[in-house]
């Protein structure tokens, strides 16, 4: 089985990218369409990369993700994450390809109590989340059948993300300050990439079970404080981790207050139970430290 990735560039295209000739990946060739291949900010290079990729499935994870520059550099981010989707929709489904799409907890208001559900309203607040839910609708219709999965608060042991910053902040300071009335659930990359890949086998075997709308994560929900806090524990005990309102961090685009996404029928459907978002670190920074062992 063929499989083309976009956003190779980015953490979980490019974890995805580095699971080739792993157990997960067995029987898949994984297939690289970075931006010099398909460009999502013009769409007529899609077609063609497609055509020389000579996928079985994309798994779509190109995305313009920069959150607060996108309110002031909205016409780009529309045109990568709410127009691409379209365009790569149309070719896929000329061509008999399946795509599975990735994207995020922004196209919600951030005010719920509950887990979202996939059909719960949306109503993105910013820019971000604005262009990535007309993504979702520009591919859904064009590729009826296409898989949409939504996923946030993610990190892996490399990049730029939470994890890392909090990490390289420990080594000079003995006190962090960190908000704790933002609501999510830390996701890791290498879980999820391994859990993509088995849901690319589930649609082969099945098509319809995974078209549609789907959400992502691990099981449990925290605060960016309590996630800090577990980190500090695992890693750097001496760092006192303290509690702090957003208002302390101000940002051009505003942040969800609750953003934990209901992931229980994406595990049902696989036949799995989630892991807990504390196991996901844990195993993270295992896997960073053998990384640091043969460095």
């Amino acid at each position: 089985m063929r499989i083309a990735i976009t956003g190779t560039t980015g953490q979980l295209g490019g974890r995805l990218h580095a699971l080739s000739g792993s157990e997960a990946a067995d029987g898949m060739v994984l297939i690289p369409l970075g931006r010099d291949r398909m460009d999502l900010s013009a769409p007529e290079s899609i077609p063609q990369a497609i055509d020389e990729a000579q996928p079985d499935v994309v798994l779509s994870c190109g995305a313009y993700t920069a959150v607060d520059a996108a309110e002031d550099d909205r016409d780009m981010a529309f045109r990568v994450n709410g127009e691409a989707p379209g365009h790569l929709g149309a070719a896929c489904a000329a061509r008999n390809i399946k795509v599975i799409h990735i994207s995020t907890d922004y196209v919600f208001n951030g005010q719920g109590k509950h887990p979202y559900l996939p059909a719960d309203p949306t109503g993105p607040t910013g820019v971000y989340g604005a262009s990535k839910l007309a993504g979702e609708s520009a591919l859904l219709a064009t590729c009826p059948s296409a898989s949409i999965v939504r996923v946030g608060w993610l990190y892996d042991r490399d990049g730029q993300n939470f994890l890392n910053t909090m990490l390289r902040l420990s080594k000079s300071r003995d006190v962090l300050t960190v908000v704790d009335d933002q609501w999510g659930c830390p996701t890791h990359v290498g879980d999820f990439a391994a859990d993509l890949l088995s849901w690319v086998r589930l649609g082969q075997e099945e098509e319809m079970a995974i078209a549609g709308v789907h959400h992502y994560g691990h099981s449990g929900v925290t605060n960016w404080h309590g996630f800090a806090s577990e980190i500090m524990q695992h890693s750097a005990p001496h760092v006192r981790v303290e509690p702090v309102s957003s208002d302390a961090f101000p940002t051009r685009a505003s942040r969800p207050a609750y953003s934990k996404l209901d992931e229980r029928d994406f595990f049902k459907r696989l036949g799995c139970l989630p892991i807990s978002w504390e196991v996901g670190l844990e195993r993270c920074l295992g896997a960073k430290l053998d990384r640091s062992k043969t460095d």
